[in-house]
């Protein structure tokens, strides 16, 4: 599948979206109109009865009754499937705008950014555009902190349980791309707004340790309510066939109301005080768990956190949630006063409600926080999946856990260039240093940034982008965009210190690490700089770490004269004749041309012309 076939793909889908979308709108009369009818001639008939007497007013009143509640749940029921082909359609639109290069409908993650971290504020993770930009399509703030813990963590300390790891999250990347009406399923939740994870999970908790009497969970209360359930009835059914007076069940059905509504309604209060607001969220949880019990990634997600910790089967998650949902829309009906009235008075819904919610707290609560939890995580993979799928031409990397530093790689790029990238051959190998020189926009930073940003991919299961790449598992620190801060008093060369000293100090706590570098000392002069970077390499490949540093410092290469089998040099090498040519490919060797003296003479000449 190409991209073109993926805008064909995006683009019928969301015009059917919008056909059905607009059928089911046309609908919406239909049945409000039946509801309005049915309504007025179950209140006229109630009037007939009480002027004119006779059982078949009675029997019209029922059946009318009956369906007004059959169109009205039917007309809910077509609600809530045009909001959900609503968001499906959005989910479509928003894949035809990523493949545009409009990222603007996803989460950015700027809140993840920081400037300390070892290699996600100089690799482009965070931030507008950035890479989490590209792949969020998380609906739950958990999700989402997935996502950013995922792609900003490797964990080098047992580099097989890494392999591990990233070969798990790369099976079910790889199953969920191909299960794309599922992913679509999951993202179209975004109907509910994003759902906050921290939020429903201490609703949850207000709910577990809410004390409400259990009368409700006795089998005398369930008998005594299925009694009066029936006396109810059979009074109705008498009144209409005997002589018994109609105040007869009008007096049941009154009292029977009261009572219910009296006991029961401080601990339906409660109960909707705990998820005050949430109710939408909890629902979409309850949504989201039922499709991911329902998937063949449940064994997967909803068994295994990933950190060797059992989780509750699937098929309990699933009977929570959908108890939990049947709560909900329990919760939601009682505000409609005129179907609160008529199901109380006819089913006792507000003690079977009660009911439900302890038999709910006493056989699930305790699980609820780790089925969270699991949906969080499929959360996240069902965004790495839709990256996978809408990135064709990436490829798999193979991991391997053998100790050091290697990465070997075949035409690779930058993910963020699209198919406009050129593509270059390079290995790293353990204990070695790649020095690459050329001028400035040869294309040195986005280069070493395509080796960072494709090793954080493969040690994420996620697809890479080059034609083969194979890599073990070690450390990464990059330093590439050092800024002062004024605020407190650290300059631009301070700040450069203290970003090698941390450098340093990761490299010292990791058995192998690879340091990604764009110039060195930037913030001082140019001798003083040479001598500081050849130091600096000098003291640095006495550890486990190899490197690779961008400099325009020409003097810099030598050190490949002096250390041959540890340094070695590459170049992005330009052409300079009647304009500038870039090729953006990387060579061995040093570079011989800088297009600084070349641009600004350009620039001085139009001041001439002028």
């Amino acid at each position: 599948m190409t991209k073109d076939d993926l805008r064909s793909f995006y683009t019928a889908n969301a015009n059917a979206l919008a056909a059905d979308i607009s059928r089911l709108k046309r609908k919406n009369g239909l049945f409000l109109g039946t509801e309005l009818f049915t309504f007025i001639a179950a209140i006229c008939s109630v009037a007939a009865y009480t002027v004119w007497g006779g059982w078949a007013w009675p029997a019209l009143a029922a059946a009318m009754l009956a369906a007004y509640i059959v169109t009205r749940r039917r007309d809910v029921a077509n609600g809530r499937l045009i909001e959900k082909q609503e968001s499906r359609h959005e989910a479509y639109c928003n894949e035809l705008k990523y493949l545009q290069g409009d990222f603007s409908a996803f989460d950015d993650g700027s809140r993840y950014a920081d400037t300390k971290h070892p290699f996600t504020y100089d690799m482009d993770i965070f931030g507008p555009l950035s890479l989490y930009n590209r792949i969020c399509r998380t609906v739950t703030s958990g999700g989402a902190d997935c996502l950013a813990r995922h792609l900003s963590t490797i964990d080098t300390a047992d580099p097989d349980k890494a392999k591990a790891t990233a070969d798990r999250r790369r099976q079910a990347i790889s199953r969920l791309a191909a299960m794309e009406p599922l992913r679509t399923e999951f993202m179209a939740h975004r109907r509910h707004g994003h759902i906050d994870t921290p939020a429903v999970k201490e609703a949850l908790n207000q709910a577990r340790n809410m004390a409400i009497p259990r009368f409700a969970l006795s089998p005398v209360a369930a008998a005594v309510a299925w009694m009066a359930i029936a006396g109810f009835m059979a009074t109705i059914l008498m009144a209409a066939t005997t002589d018994m007076e109609a105040g007869v069940p009008i007096t049941w059905g009154v009292t029977q109301f009261a009572l219910v509504y009296l006991v029961c309604s401080k601990p339906l209060r409660l109960i909707s005080k705990a998820v005050n607001n949430l109710h939408k969220q909890l629902k979409a949880y309850a949504e989201l768990t039922e499709l991911t019990a329902t998937t063949e990634l449940r064994e997967m997600v909803m068994t295994h956190d990933g950190n060797g910790n059992g989780a509750p089967d699937a098929h309990s998650a699933r009977q929570s949630f959908r108890e939990l949902q049947a709560m909900l829309d329990g919760l939601d009906r009682r505000a409609n006063v005129l179907g609160l009235i008529a199901f109380d008075t006819l089913l006792l819904s507000d003690f079977f409600l009660v009911r439900r919610f302890l038999g709910w707290q006493r056989r699930h609560m305790r699980h609820t926080e780790q089925w969270i939890d699991a949906v969080s995580e499929l959360d996240a993979l069902v965004s790495m999946a839709t990256f996978s799928y809408n990135e064709p031409a990436a490829t798999t990397a193979l991991i391997s856990s053998k100790p050091g530093v290697s990465l070997e790689a075949k035409a690779i790029w930058h993910p963020f260039l699209g198919e406009k990238a050129v593509c270059n051959d390079f290995s790293i190998a353990e204990k070695n240093y790649y020095i690459v020189t050329g001028a400035n926009m040869a294309g040195k930073s986005t280069f070493l940034r395509s080796i960072g940003v494709n090793y954080i991919l493969a040690m994420n299961g996620m697809p890479v982008f080059a034609k083969s790449m194979r890599t073990t598992v070690f450390n990464l620190f990059c330093s590439m965009r050092t800024s002062d801060d004024l605020s407190h008093g650290i300059s631009y060369f301070n700040a450069e210190l203290l970003r090698l000293k941390q450098l340093i100090s990761s490299c010292k706590q990791s058995e192998h690490t690879l340091i990604i570098l764009d110039e060195i000392l930037k913030g001082t002069n140019s001798l003083d700089k040479l001598n500081g970077s050849r130091m600096f390499l000098k003291a640095i490949s006495t550890l486990p770490v190899s490197g690779v540093i961008a400099t325009h410092d020409l003097e810099l290469s030598k050190m490949a004269d002096e250390k041959p089998q540890t340094f070695h040099n590459w170049c992005f090498e330009i052409g300079l004749a009647d304009k500038i040519t870039y090729t953006y490919k990387i060579t061995p060797g040093v570079a011989r041309n800088q297009n600084a003296t070349f641009l600004l003479g350009n620039i001085i000449a139009e001041i001439g012309n002028n």
